[in-house]
């Protein structure tokens, strides 16, 4: 997990994750609409997944 990756997450999740796949934008896209903390813990557990 590099830090500008973590620095995007905080900002603006969906362009963190952009990398790990659609299925992972999409959630993360979905949960930032909802509410931009989900959005940012989404993005934050993602990138911290090692798969």
């Amino acid at each position: 997990m590099s830090f500008i990756r973590v620095l995007l997450a905080i900002i603006f999740p969906p362009l963190s994750v952009i990398g790990k796949g659609c299925g992972s934008f999409l959630i993360v896209l979905l949960l930032t609409f909802c509410g931009w903390v989900p959005g940012v813990i989404a993005a934050l557990v993602i990138l911290n997944n090692p798969n």
